[in-house]
């Protein structure tokens, strides 16, 4: 039983770059499915898609590489269920002097901080980028 999918479906992409896997594969949910979203959005992964098995979903990522290695250098989880992160639009952290990005979990829906900090949302932190 996993009681943190979100920090399962992190830790599979950071072991799947590591070990220079063309593709990851995990359970689905709307959460994971717009978190990935996101880090297509931002370059950091090549495509994303979702596949039905029947009852089950499962969500397939295309990993992205550079000369250098894995596209995805850090990926860190903030919030977690026995210590929630929440944040004001002005307080957003600013990863690697916004090189990086960080997931915010706003009323809005999940977005960067950039775009949160645009938009003036705050909400929760999810994870950190770089």
């Amino acid at each position: 039983m996993i009681t943190d999918p979100i920090s399962d479906f992190l830790t599979r992409l950071r072991n799947a770059q590591h070990a220079h896997h063309e593709e990851l594969t995990s359970p689905s949910s709307k959460v994971k499915f717009a978190i990935a979203k996101i880090l297509e959005q931002e370059g950091y992964i090549e495509g994303v898609k979702t596949e039905e098995q029947g009852v089950k979903k499962d969500l397939h990522v295309k990993l992205k590489y550079t000369a250098n290695g894995p596209k995805i250098r850090s990926i860190k989880r903030i919030s977690t269920p026995g210590r929630r992160v929440y944040r004001k639009s002005y307080e957003l952290p600013r990863v690697l002097s916004d090189m990086g990005l960080a997931i915010i979990s706003t009323s809005a829906g999940l977005m960067t901080n950039k775009q949160a900090r645009k938009r003036k949302l705050g909400g929760e932190v999810i994870c950190e980028i770089f």
